[in-house]
Parts: structure tokens; C-alpha cells; sequence
């Protein structure tokens, strides 16, 4: 079982990524958004910020389509996100491990190669992901 505290240690490890400023968990990489709080809107009803809930960047269509079918208890959807290469990922439900490959890969994602290339590798394991 993950929780925000997870994603904030998981994600501060990656190389250039930063925190913005928000009522829960927000990281960016060159300006682009690659694991964040989501957002539940309900019609009529404030915006809430769930912070046991964390949106990822996927890449692509296949990709989010594949994690929906494949593990409908650990990731949703909703019809703002329509068309858009994002999922939500139930934090309780992953595992720390997990929910650390699946940061790394949204990272990996958005981090521009120029910034890859000054990386320093801290550990193999991380490293090999990069």
C-alpha cells in the first residue's frame, strides 16, 4: 500500500524533477507534468484535491488502454480525461514497488534527452530505468 508521502519521496528521487506549489502532490520535469493529485470534480460540487489518488502521464492511448483492461482495480478513468494519454491509480491498492516503476516510467516519458544526458547515476537499479 502507497500513499502521497510515497510519491512525493518517489518522485523528488528523479533527476530535474521539482514540486510546484499545490493543495497536494505535484511534480513536473522541464515544465511538463508527469505524476500529480487528482483533481475530482463533481457537477455543482467544489473541486476536491485527492491526494490518495495520483494521476500519471502514460504516453499514449495503447498504454493507458492497456493499464485500464489489464488492472481495473489499481486504474480509472474519467470522461475529462477522455482522449488525453492519462490514468488515475488508486494509491492504497499499489504497492510501493510498483507505484515506483510506474512514477519513474511517467518521468522517463517527459524528461527531455538533453537532461538525461547530465544525469548522474545514483544506484544501478535506478540507473537502468533511466
Amino acid at each position: 500500500m502507497a500513499d502521497a508521502a510515497d510519491v512525493r519521496r518517489l518522485a523528488l528521487a528523479l533527476p530535474h524533477a521539482v514540486e510546484i506549489d499545490s493543495d497536494g502532490f505535484d511534480f513536473r520535469v522541464a515544465d511538463k507534468g508527469f505524476v500529480w493529485s487528482y483533481p475530482e470534480r463533481r457537477p455543482g460540487e467544489p473541486r476536491v484535491i485527492r491526494t490518495d489518488i495520483a494521476v500519471l502521464y502514460v504516453g499514449d492511448e495503447a498504454e493507458k488502454q492497456a493499464l485500464l483492461l489489464g488492472e481495473p482495480s489499481l486504474f480509472f478513468t474519467t470522461p475529462a480525461y477522455d482522449g488525453l494519454p492519462l490514468v488515475m491509480v488508486r494509491l492504497a491498492a499499489v504497492t510501493v514497488e510498483r507505484l515506483d516503476e510506474l512514477i519513474t516510467d511517467a518521468w522517463r516519458m517527459r524528461v527531455p534527452d538533453r537532461m538525461l544526458a547530465g544525469c548522474e547515476e545514483g544506484s544501478a537499479d535506478r540507473a537502468a530505468r533511466y
